[in-house]
């Protein structure tokens, strides 16, 4: 038999997602246990160099992690704000600007690890969230209405619900039961950072090329950080190339938008991989970020999606404490997976048609797509619409 339930909430898994979640329900002094799969990263020194796993975040989702105490608790020098977007396919290209809806960015860069170190730091001031460092998730076990978590630690929680939010590979997904459709986009990213003749001015930059997307964003030490989509043996050749050759190659691939390349950063090759879940939730279980849905890279938004994943099942499960309702029962977790899948379709849906238009090198489609970008980029609303979308404003 399992125990009695001992918190409202145990979220698996400790990374930006799962700690938001927390720092969110904690701040509402609802009773939340995290499980720390892995321990969280220490805030970088001041004078240590930016990681190459950097995050797009959409104004909106900024602007959340402001209201829960994260976002003052980071260093500036670990994130800029990104206040363009200019897009190009050969000579079509389309200008975003958070101007042009009166906004003073689009969204921010932020590096990973500063974002975690800020939210579980924000977390030592909730006393309602336990941290336990639990290991891997190895049996959900039902008990009526409670659900229990035991994990290889030895550790065990029972909770009203329980969050999956540690990632793709989610052992409470599998545990629950829940299918997953896997794609291999058979590309790999390039990543790295570089510094560029010509500053960045707070744009990001995405250029479609006939091997995949390239795109340069702003980092807040004025280098650019690079992601280059392209299929696995030319990422694998790109790491290769001595530096003053890659160097080369990347002002050539960029259009030599920012000049030429002066400094390359270490390189890193990282397969890419989609997953959706079929359900977002099951029996007292909720998924969330790269365990619900994980997105390619074009368009910078797989951390937005996963961190509105947790603004809306914090919203859900504070209503439902504050009302004495089971904030594991299966009628708030109807409401999440409706919102959250309304939420994600236009995103989910547009990232992976643009994957599978690009992914498209001969015919009429190629031309067709250039007349479409100079098109909408005519198009005032349509431009104005999408830049929204963009920023989550």
């Amino acid at each position: 038999m399992s125990p009695a339930p001992d918190t409202a909430v145990c979220i698996a898994g400790a990374g930006p997602v799962g700690a938001a979640l927390a720092l969110a329900l904690g701040r509402a002094g609802v009773p939340t246990a995290l499980l720390d799969l892995a321990p969280p990263p220490a805030a970088p020194d001041a004078d240590a160099p930016l990681e190459l796993r950097v995050s797009a975040l959409s104004a909106r989702t900024a602007a959340w992690l402001q209201a829960l105490g994260a976002w003052a608790r980071m260093d500036p020098a670990r994130h800029t704000p990104y206040r363009a977007l200019e897009v190009w396919e050969q000579d079509a290209r389309i200008h975003f600007d958070a101007a042009d809806i009166g906004e003073p960015a689009l969204g921010t860069l932020v590096e990973n690890r500063a974002l975690v170190a800020a939210l579980h730091a924000a977390l030592d001031t909730c006393a309602s969230v336990r941290r336990l460092a639990a290991g891997e998730v190895r049996a959900l076990v039902a008990g009526g209405r409670h659900i229990a978590v035991h994990t290889s630690a030895g550790e065990t929680c029972a909770a009203a619900l329980v969050v999956g939010a540690e990632g793709a590979h989610s052992a409470v997904r599998t545990l629950a039961g829940i299918d997953a459709v896997r794609t291999d986009f058979r590309h790999s990213a390039l990543v790295t950072h570089v510094r560029t003749q010509r500053a960045h001015a707070h744009i990001a930059y995405q250029r479609f090329l006939p091997g995949g997307p390239l795109a340069l964003l702003p980092l807040p030490d004025g280098r650019v950080s690079v992601v280059w989509s392209c299929a696995p043996a030319h990422a694998q050749a790109l790491a290769r190339l001595p530096e003053a050759e890659f160097a080369v190659a990347l002002a050539q691939a960029s259009d030599w938008r920012l000049g030429e390349v002066l400094e390359v950063d270490r390189r890193a090759v990282i397969p890419l991989h989609g997953l959706r879940a079929a359900r977002y939730v099951g029996a007292r279980v909720a998924l969330a970020g790269d365990s619900a849905h994980v997105v390619h890279p074009l368009a910078g938004l797989g951390a937005t999606l996963g961190l509105d994943d947790a603004a809306a099942l914090a919203r859900l499960v504070t209503d439902a404490v504050a009302r004495g309702a089971d904030p594991g029962g299966s009628g708030l977790l109807r409401r999440y997976e409706r919102a959250r899948r309304a939420g994600n379709a236009p995103l989910l849906g547009g990232i992976e048609a643009l994957r599978r238009l690009y992914g498209v090198r001969g015919g009429p489609l190629p031309m067709l797509r250039r007349a479409g970008l100079r098109l909408t980029n005519r198009a005032g609303p349509l431009k104005h619409a999408i830049t929204r979308l963009a920023s989550g404003a």
